[in-house]
């Protein structure tokens, strides 16, 4: 008898700062978003293997990178940075990495770190984790609003 269970993968969220990559992973089903560990950035390829490692740990199928879009639309060189490193990101995993507008997602990440009352040290760890929980909890509401992941 053949097995008809299908495999459940995930959705992996990225917010790429300058000194820090906070990590989010969806569940199995793509309903909701739990913050991983956030990487130090001190070397690039370093990041890369580790988030590699979480693609085939968590079975990753997709991978949503923040890209940092500035207030009136356009693309700095910021964003021109976290562009090279999607390419790639995408290179290395072999998989689809979409960029998404993360406009706004780190100042609402410290407002929510200041509401629990967390010291600064602590806010610097976890600002951004919580930023790429941030922004795959948007990116599976607005999909799942048009009918599932399998509308994409």
């Amino acid at each position: 008898m053949q097995n008809r269970v299908k495999k459940q993968t995930r959705i992996l969220a990225i917010d790429y700062g300058e000194r820090r990559i906070g990590l989010a992973v969806s569940d199995p089903l793509g309903i909701t978003a739990q913050g991983l560990e956030t990487l130090s950035v001190s070397c690039p390829q370093d990041a890369l293997s580790k988030i590699e490692q979480l693609v085939k740990t968590f079975r990753v199928s997709e991978i949503i990178l923040g890209l940092p879009v500035n207030m009136d639309g356009t693309r700095g060189c910021r964003a021109q940075e976290v562009s090279g490193f999607a390419e790639r990101l995408g290179k290395r995993t072999g998989l689809s990495v979409t960029l998404s507008d993360e406009r706004l997602t780190s100042v609402a990440a410290h407002r929510i770190l200041h509401r629990m009352g967390l010291k600064i040290k602590d806010k610097k760890r976890d600002v951004d984790r919580i930023a790429a929980q941030m922004l795959l909890q948007d990116y599976l509401e607005k999909y799942s609003n048009r009918g599932g992941r399998d509308a994409r």
